[in-house]
């Protein structure tokens, strides 16, 4: 399929509005993305006449919902590129993934003094729940630095790694800088060590296709809403063998066979890690916005996206007052920059906003990066699919007002 940007943007009805009298911009994706009307329409036609609780009604509503409930895992293993459907786990997102797999798998088989790598750029969904473990356990967190463009060496992680190290927990590209990180490498030195690699997809998944088997990690977290799906939607892969090591995250039910006075038996993978109602419509959502972005095609969102890159790259290193965080050859659409002068990310944002420019400003849920980089918040473009050349040379415009008045 063609790639046709006027065909996406008429997709989005969001795109259309303006903001203070002025055509939204928005450059707030990594943050979470826009919905197509397809995913606003899905949800509307669960909620208004296909609503009804899951899994184990015999009803004609809940065998529908059902139905559309578990259809999404198979889009999800095809959309990672799993063999295996069960290995898909539901959950709200990314955060949720990953504090199950510390608290499943990590805490009943780490002990004091056994460590886990992480790299600098790791958002906090990625770092506070193995402080719990250092916290709780005297588990070690071992950190990895990004050379002075961004880009992390593999070969940096790899000498990390020791005989202690049990995890190594990495995301597969920087929410702040927009480097993409080579997993797959990382994954084999680990495994050749005998640890276990978390990636943490949430930003990768929706910028470039995704092949966990080829990967080869043990487990590798998406979230619905940066993937042009419904907040509180998501799903982490598991490797099979990873699974059946696990513990229950949450009890409750449908992650039950049989509860008794005096014993329970559990619930066969995936369903032992979903416990309780799940976000029924919102997983759906996300089953139409996967479908959604693998009919345009992965491979075609991705080379828009390294044009879109390229020229504002272009466009922005031509301002020689503007500090850009992250010059990584192959990062994705992704700016977090500051500006020479008294400015704070907050004002740029501010005025930005004030044209109709959505960006983020803050430290992005990555202060340990932020410390590294020697700045205490920036401010972030984050480009989707849907956005244009057009849009960078607003973007442009207005920095170039915001240096006028700050500078």
């Amino acid at each position: 399929m063609t790639f046709n940007i006027t065909k996406v943007r008429e997709d989005f009805p969001i795109l259309k509005r303006e903001v203070n009298g002025k055509p939204l911009v928005y450059l707030d994706n990594g943050a979470s993305a826009q919905k197509p009307q397809a995913v606003i329409d899905a949800v509307t036609q669960a909620y208004s006449s296909e609503y009804a609780n899951v899994h184990r009604g015999l009803h004609y509503l809940s065998n529908l919902a059902t139905d559309k409930y578990e259809s999404v895992r198979s889009k999800v293993a095809k959309f990672l590129n799993s063999s295996v459907e069960d290995s898909i786990v539901f959950n709200s997102g990314t955060t949720e993934g990953i504090n199950l797999i510390a608290y499943a798998w990590a805490m009943p088989r780490l002990q004091a003094g056994d460590e886990i790598v992480l790299s600098i750029m790791e958002h906090h969904a990625n770092i506070i729940p193995w402080h719990f473990l250092r916290e709780r356990m005297g588990i070690k967190l071992v950190w990895v630095d990004v050379d002075a463009n961004g880009d992390l060496d593999p070969e940096r992680m790899i000498a990390a790694m020791t005989e202690s190290t049990k995890l190594v927990a990495i995301t597969h590209l920087s929410n702040v800088l927009g480097t993409v990180v080579d997993v797959k490498t990382i994954t084999k030195a680990a495994h050749d060590l005998g640890a276990v690699v978390l990636v943490d997809g949430s930003q990768a998944a929706v910028h470039m296709p995704i092949d966990v088997e080829d990967i080869d990690c043990d487990f590798y977290a998406i979230t619905g809403h940066k993937l042009y799906g419904p907040s509180g939607s998501g799903a982490i892969y598991i490797k099979p063998e990873r699974m059946a090591e696990m513990r229950p995250f949450m009890g409750g039910g449908d992650m039950i066979r049989d509860v008794g006075r005096e014993v329970i038996t559990y619930n066969d993978a995936p369903m032992k890690f979903e416990a309780g109602t799940p976000a029924i419509v919102q997983q759906i959502g996300l089953g139409v916005a996967l479908d959604y972005m693998m009919d345009i095609g992965m491979e075609n969102i991705a080379s828009h996206e390294k044009a879109l890159r390229d020229y504002a790259r272009e466009r922005l290193d031509g301002l020689n007052w503007l500090n850009i965080q992250g010059k990584s050859l192959g990062k994705a659409a992704i700016f977090s920059f500051t500006l020479n002068g008294p400015a704070h990310a907050h004002d740029i944002s501010t005025v930005l906003d004030k044209k109709g420019i959505a960006v983020r400003a803050g430290h992005h849920c990555a202060q340990p990066l932020m410390e590294h980089l020697g700045v205490s918040s920036t401010c972030r473009a984050s480009f989707a699919m849907y956005n244009t050349k057009g849009e960078v040379d607003k973007l442009v415009d207005g920095l170039e007002f915001c240096q006028e008045l700050f500078g």
